[in-house]
């Protein structure tokens, strides 16, 4: 649990150390921190969030597909 958690987060930090050569990434990125401040979490929680819930979507959309 422990390395898929220093794992992720190295990941996280090197998309933000990324974002200094993508406008667009930094953008994501500042409005990522603005959320997480608005629901009072960790910016690290914040895209674990919206991860999580892109997977989900994603699965069900893929579910609802195979369904018919």
């Amino acid at each position: 649990m422990l390395e898929s958690h220093v794992f992720f987060t190295q990941m996280v930090d090197e998309l933000v150390e990324f974002s200094e050569y993508d406008p667009e990434l930094a953008d994501g990125i500042k409005w990522l921190d603005d959320q997480a401040r608005q629901k009072g979490i960790t910016f690290y929680d914040m895209v674990f969030e919206v991860l999580y819930r892109h997977d989900v979507n994603i699965k069900a959309k893929d579910w609802i597909r195979t369904r018919n």
